[in-house]
């Protein structure tokens, strides 16, 4: 699959992509089927300053390369009513594409930084990959902040005709519900990097799939810049026919917020996560975290003779952002139709009980379980910190803010360019007896490094993410951790401080949820464990787009000398200026 795309000379944009699979490819924008792959070859072009992160699966096909034109560009487009400059693809906000895993190709990952170059605007570039495995994914910008500026969206990988998924359902649809600010991403990153610091704030609206409602009254606008009967800004609606069943993939790709979504009226079967069968529960609200992919199965079987809310609210966080509004419209009703009630309040923001217990209740479906190795090689804790270090604000792990080199990681690895970055090791822990994670912690020890964590290939390695207090008293933050090139095992959640003697032993080795990206819910920790089998290096970051900019991220390297040789295109910047050209 070779998806082309051009960039006119003003477009600055950044490639992030990661794939696997074999299936039929569907346009989450036009619903439509767009190819077809077994192993197949999975390429993407494209010019001016993408990078973009995806996820995706096949089935069984006649191996083929497929080719697509993207044309990436800003336009003025009004989402939510309010007309700012978003990133486009073909002209559309929100247009499909997306997948998990880059065997073979890490170079095709498309982290700036990381593993390529930034592409400069109009020059081309070309993504290759495999897909091996079919579900629900996302790809995004990762240059910057630009995924929040509208470059983003989901691709779904059906599966093979001759497999049957442990669920059945008549239709299938997909919802990306997203946060939207109307301060454009240079503005944000200018305050997050300032003194004094200004942080980027509540997001004006919240989106299902790319449409919103801001209240044009409530600053002074013009009809121009802010137009509620835009068409544009009109509500979302899923047309449903009475009796069947609906297969609902539902993505979040938030810059900032945690979301409950909800649809009046009807429960929802939770049945995929992250590309993933899922041991089939039943839940009102659904708890999405940026980067992560759900697929809940709903019933058409309330009164047809009206429509229905589709909501979506913040969690996790004091709103100041009205919730996101959509309608599921029986049919034949018009789609426009505004249901005859009051859309319902979603759950209460700052209750982590329900949201802790959707984590602990994601367990493997009983046909598709991949058990764990039983032990783990190597553990590494990441304390999650907020610091300021000379008078900036950051994010860090282990009291250390990552910072990107000017000559990409992998680059960098395999050309044995080891002065290009920090070669002392960053710290795997903290002070676990005296670290108070309840309080405020003066951390005057904070620093920035690029130093990475190195991986023995093929080992196991378990990672305990530890919340703790930020800068602010009483007040510890939800952050959803997303993992370049792999997934994980999800051993498991807990409250407090994680207890090296005690809470190992609670790990759920049975029928762990295997994810590529899992929450971190307030002053409680999160256990991964994930082989270090994809050679490369790969990121692993807050998904929230704020706190990756301001530090908080690392990255593994992991069998680069199994790394094949480096295409040119992904050079051109730092100590790669010249290489691989004549």
């Amino acid at each position: 699959m070779t998806i082309v795309g051009t960039l006119s000379n003003e477009t600055r944009l950044g490639p992030t992509l990661v794939c696997s699979c074999t299936a039929w490819v569907y346009s989450d924008f036009c619903q439509a089927p767009i190819g077809a792959f077994n192993n197949t070859e999975v390429c993407f072009e494209a010019a001016g300053f993408v990078f973009v992160h995806i996820s995706l699966y096949v089935p069984i096909a006649e191996a083929r390369i497929r080719h697509y034109k993207w044309e990436v560009k800003y336009e003025y487009k009004s989402p939510d009513c309010y007309k700012k400059l978003v990133i486009t693809i073909n002209g559309n906000l929100q247009d499909p594409q997306s997948w998990p895993r880059k065997i073979g190709t890490p170079w095709s990952d498309g982290t700036e930084g990381v593993t390529q170059c930034p592409v400069v605007p109009g020059d081309t570039f070309k993504y290759e990959f495999k897909v091996d495995r079919a579900g629900t994914y996302l790809y995004h910008a990762h240059y910057g902040m630009q995924r929040e500026s509208g470059l983003y969206g989901s691709i779904r990988v059906s599966v093979p005709d001759n497999f049957t998924e442990p669920f059945a359902y008549d239709y299938d649809r997909s919802i990306i519900l997203t946060d939207w600010y109307h301060k454009s991403t240079y503005e944000q990153a200018t305050g997050l990097s300032s003194i004094p610091f200004v942080w980027v704030g509540e997001p004006q609206s919240l989106l299902i799939q790319g449409k919103g409602k801001f209240n044009c009254s409530s600053a002074s606008l013009t009809a121009n810049t802010c137009n509620t009967s835009n068409p544009e800004c009109s509500p979302y609606a899923i047309t449903v026919i009475p009796g069947k069943t609906y297969r609902l993939r539902v993505a979040s790709l938030t810059a900032l917020s945690a979301l409950s979504f909800q649809i009046e009226g009807h429960n929802m079967t939770v049945v995929e996560a992250d590309g993933h069968y899922v041991e089939p529960f039943v839940v009102k609200n659904l708890f999405i975290y940026s980067g992560e992919t759900y697929s809940v199965l709903i019933k058409a079987d309330q009164d047809p003779s009206r429509n229905y809310w589709m909501t979506t609210n913040v969690v996790g966080r004091l709103p100041n952002t009205t919730q996101g509004l959509g309608f599921l419209n029986y049919y034949p009703n018009h789609p426009r139709r505004s249901p005859p009630t009051v859309a319902p309040a979603g759950p209460i923001w700052n209750d982590t009980a329900p949201r802790l217990a959707q984590s602990l209740a994601i367990k493997a479906h009983h046909d598709f379980i991949v058990t764990p190795p039983t032990t783990s090689d190597r553990v590494i804790v990441f304390l999650n910190t907020q610091n300021e270090i000379n008078g900036y604000r950051h994010w860090s792990v282990n009291n250390v803010s990552f910072t990107l080199p000017h000559t990409p990681y992998l680059i960098a690895l395999k050309k044995k360019l080891h002065h290009q970055f920090s070669q002392t090791p960053p710290p795997e822990g903290y002070d676990f007896a005296n670290y108070d994670i309840y309080n405020v912690a003066k951390n005057v020890n904070a620093t920035t490094s690029n130093a990475i964590y190195r991986l023995g290939f093929n080992t196991t390695v378990d990672i305990i993410l530890q919340n703790a207090n930020t800068m602010f008293a009483n007040n510890s933050e939800t952050h959803p951790w997303h993992l370049h090139g792999h997934d994980f095992w999800v051993l498991g959640y807990g409250e407090g401080k994680f207890d090296m003697n005690k809470d190992p032993k609670k790990y759920n080795l049975v029928n762990p949820i295997m994810k590529n990206t899992v929450p971190l819910h307030p002053y409680g920790w999160t256990a991964l464990r994930f082989k270090a089998d994809n050679p490369g290096a790969w990121l692993f970051h807050c998904h929230i787009e704020a706190h990756f900019y301001m530090g908080r991220g690392v990255v593994f390297e992991e069998g680069i000398d199994k790394v094949g040789e480096l295409p040119s295109s992904i050079m051109g910047c730092g100590e790669t200026k010249g290489f691989g050209k004549p």
